[in-house]
């Protein structure tokens, strides 16, 4: 891997910048280098939302994603409008829960249901984006399951941790 990029899409609220910082911290662990960015609508809530990762074994000159090797849309809206920078061959995660169509794509697409995983096992759509981290690291391996562990268990409220960790395990079985 000399450098993948990595763009994780959906609405505010969804985790979707939490998703990104998690990864990015999981790829710092293993000694890659990382840049993670962000942006949101106005709102916030309920308003587009991404979080883009850059993960590199050499030195990160720019730090935006032009053209994603792996899009995690977890909204219709998110794989609609990011679906046009995907690489041909990278790999698309969506949360098939709340994503009913798929644009043509020769993308490799992976189809997780994410917001039913964690609604149905955790009672809380809320750990959909730990599930959907889970499905990330068993499809692509771009980080160690106990580096995403660990940068999960850093990253969220100890009070949370054991139910995060759970979410992601899920996501890891898909």
């Amino acid at each position: 891997m000399k450098k993948t990029e990595v763009r994780i899409s959906g609405l505010g609220g969804q985790g979707v910048v939490l998703a990104g910082q998690i990864l990015g911290m999981a790829a710092v662990y293993e000694g890659k280098n990382a840049v993670q960015t962000q942006s949101y609508g106005a709102e916030a809530r309920g308003s587009a939302t991404k979080s883009e990762v850059i993960i590199s074994e050499e030195r990160i000159g720019f730090p935006v994603v032009r053209k994603c090797d792996i899009l995690i849309a977890l909204s219709q809206e998110a794989v609609d409008k990011n679906i046009k920078d995907l690489k041909e061959d990278g790999i698309l995660l969506v949360d098939s829960s709340t994503v009913k169509t798929i644009p043509e794509t020769k993308s490799k697409v992976f189809k997780i249901p994410t917001t039913q995983i964690a609604e149905t096992a955790l009672k809380d759509r809320l750990y959909a984006n730990m599930v959907i981290l889970g499905a990330l690291t068993k499809t692509t391996q771009i980080v160690s399951e106990q580096s995403m562990e660990k940068a999960i268990e850093e990253s969220v409220p100890k009070k949370a941790t054991a139910t995060n960790l759970r979410a992601y395990r899920m996501g890891l079985k898909q």
